[in-house]
């Protein structure tokens, strides 16, 4: 027998707060990273048009009165050609047994193909416990209904999905709808993460993410999967005055060939002034301080597949 509250009914009832982990997992540049910085409302995780462009879990914190939505942005899940690729896919694999929700991200202007076959096999053998949402993104890139209704078809096709929800971050479609069925599935708890605070990712590897994303700009096909980037020092110059700082950077940019390097560095190091140019600002947004960006390129010889250059690099 249940007593009634005069003046309250189960709709007025406060919600219990929610909290928890939701990993964006997909094959490279489905569009995962992107979709992380949307709902987060700024940009924690590195974009780039070239595939394989995030290589490690990124933490973006979503806060709402109700609750706290941690996204991990991870690698894109692919079939391994190098000791790097098969540790970037160790880190997704770990994190999906880590996580409260996943959200398998799977384009909508390109066909369904192995890699999201091979994903959505890989998602099958998760623990019923762990619901997945399919998320069809880049529907901005689809401008005929009947094609993107398609699409959805076919990812229903792929698996098992909590949802499927098709979505744009570049034009907000649908954004804020995922972020209330991502926070419908999260278990009741309390907050994580502080008020305000939108990433956990440190800010050494932050800067080195924000020069290796202005270095991938405009360059080769090769290059992408060749380049590293690793932070020597941070250090405020020591003969500034309190009201005039400057942070001092220096940061190396590892390649595989002698022939990357050219192309990183330019003709007369154009290409290399122009990366410490944009990369700069990125920086000086992100850390509130005026920097001197002190910018080297080095060659380590096949550093994707050594163990030792691997373990250098943080991987």
């Amino acid at each position: 027998m249940t007593t009634a509250v005069p003046g309250s009914s189960p709709e007025s009832a406060p919600r219990p707060y929610r909290s928890g982990f939701a990993c964006f997992v997909g094959r490279p540049n489905a569009g995962k990273s992107t979709l992380t910085n949307a709902l987060v409302g700024t940009k924690v995780a590195i974009t780039s048009g070239r595939p394989q462009t995030t290589r490690h879990a990124v933490r973006g914190i979503v806060h709402r009165p109700d609750s706290q939505l941690v996204l991990v942005d991870t690698p894109g899940l692919h079939r391994p050609r190098t000791l790097l690729g098969e540790r970037l896919n160790d880190v997704v694999r770990a994190t999906l047994s880590e996580v409260d929700i996943v959200g398998f991200c799977v384009p909508a202007n390109e066909p369904a193909g192995r890699g999201d076959r091979y994903i959505a096999d890989e998602l099958s053998r998760l623990p019923p416990r762990t619901p997945v949402v399919a998320i069809v993104t880049k529907t901005d890139l689809v401008s005929d209904r009947d094609r993107l209704g398609a699409r959805l078809l076919e990812v229903a096709g792929l698996g098992e999905w909590a949802e499927i929800v098709p979505v744009s971050a570049v034009s907000s479609y649908q954004v804020d709808v995922l972020a209330d069925v991502l926070v419908g599935l999260l278990p009741e708890g309390p907050p994580l993460y502080p008020d305000g605070e939108l990433t956990d990712e440190p800010e050494q590897v932050m800067v080195a993410e924000l020069v290796r994303e202005a270095a991938l700009e405009g360059v080769r096909d090769e290059l992408p999967h060749s380049l590293a980037v690793a932070v020597e020092e941070m250090i405020p110059r020591p003969d500034r005055p309190a009201d005039r700082p400057l942070l001092d950077v220096h940061v190396i940019l590892y390649v595989e060939r002698p022939s990357q390097k050219a192309i990183i560095i330019g003709s007369k190091g154009e290409r290399l002034k122009a990366v410490g140019t944009q990369a700069r600002r990125q920086i000086e947004a992100l850390l509130g301080t005026p920097v001197f960006l002190d910018l080297h390129v080095k060659v380590a010889k096949d550093w994707q597949r050594d163990p030792r250059q691997l373990r250098k690099l943080g991987f």
